[in-house]
């Protein structure tokens, strides 16, 4: 599936010239449909913006993306998850129209997950073999087929839950924020309840809970039927658990705009941070753009260094960088 999106993306760009916007001098921030992405996004493009750059902000998906990137349409991606896009980051990476930009402090997983009181109902979580004998419990319509709430990107639950043999079937979201208003249900009624869930992210500090412990990955898993415990299917394991964090850029940015491909290069974040940022705008009720500002306002020891190296600095006022 990931080399075909990927082909029909080339098919799709193919006509366009190396970039897009030849006369236009602005950088193109890619922003996705997750909080924390979108705030660092705002980071990033406010430190350009403090050395010059002009930017916009291109919302794309995690699939569409990739496209845009290969042919300078869209400039910077800061935040490639492991768990759902290393097949498309590395295939476009190998074109030599996208660079790897360096990879983030923090570690990632992205996985099935359960709120802690779950476990009173589900005895033997998080082993992935107890939430299928539970699976009763997790029905929609008093059925022993337990529902799976799916974030809205492109992942391989169906064919998880096939391999491993699951009474299971994935129910996706159209938007990640539908994952917290669905939690938030299940928790005040004491539902059980198993989704889509990732880390670093603001739900763990509100809601204490767990991974599903699948076997583990490897990615032989993805490529070889043979390998894990069922020797028909691919899939039959679970996502990364200490995945990487990594920004990624055009080819052309290093050339063309080098002062912020150093910046971009440098920009690097933890679990605890971006963890705390997201929680200022889903669980505070930030913005995006001023849960930004308020970390530019108050850590200027750690930014700061990131505008070195011969990049002129201009006043801009995080507080400006409002949209």
């Amino acid at each position: 599936m990931a080399r075909c999106s990927l082909l029909l993306l080339c098919l799709l760009f193919w006509s366009l010239p190396a970039s897009s916007n030849a006369k236009d001098d602005t950088i193109s921030v890619i922003v996705n449909d997750w909080t924390s992405q979108i705030v660092l996004a705002h980071i990033a493009g406010t430190l350009f913006e403090k050395t010059g750059h002009k930017v916009r902000y291109s919302f794309s998906n995690t699939n569409q993306q990739w496209g845009s990137l290969m042919f300078g349409i869209d400039h910077v991606q800061v935040e490639v998850w492991e768990g759902t896009m290393a097949d498309m980051f590395e295939r476009a990476v190998a074109t030599g129209r996208v660079v790897d930009a360096g990879t983030h402090d923090a570690v990632t997983r992205e996985d099935w997950w359960y709120p802690d009181y779950v476990e009173k109902l589900c005895p033997g979580l998080p082993d992935w073999r107890a939430l299928s004998n539970c699976s009763a419990l997790f029905s929609a319509d008093d059925s022993d087929t337990g529902i799976y709430i799916a974030g809205p990107w492109e992942k391989p639950e169906a064919a998880r839950i096939r391999a491993l043999k699951m009474k299971f079937k994935a129910q996706a979201v159209k938007h990640a924020d539908e994952l917290w208003v669905k939690l938030k249900q299940a928790s005040s009624a004491g539902k059980p309840i198993v989704l889509f869930n990732w880390t670093p992210n603001w739900i763990e500090a509100i809601f204490p809970g767990k991974f599903i412990e699948f076997p583990t990955y490897s990615k032989e898993c993805e490529t070889n039927p043979e390998w894990g415990v069922n020797p028909n299917f691919h899939y039959d394991c679970g996502n990364p658990k200490n995945g990487w964090l990594k920004k990624a850029a055009w080819s052309g940015v290093p050339s063309r705009w080098p002062c912020a491909y150093k910046i971009l290069t440098k920009f690097n974040f933890n679990n605890s941070t971006i963890a705390k940022l997201a929680a200022d705008v889903d669980h505070l009720g930030l913005t995006p753009s001023q849960a930004a500002a308020n970390w530019l306002a108050t850590n200027k020891a750690i930014w700061q260094p990131w505008l070195s190296e011969g990049c002129k600095i201009f006043g801009i006022d995080e507080r400006r960088h409002e949209r």
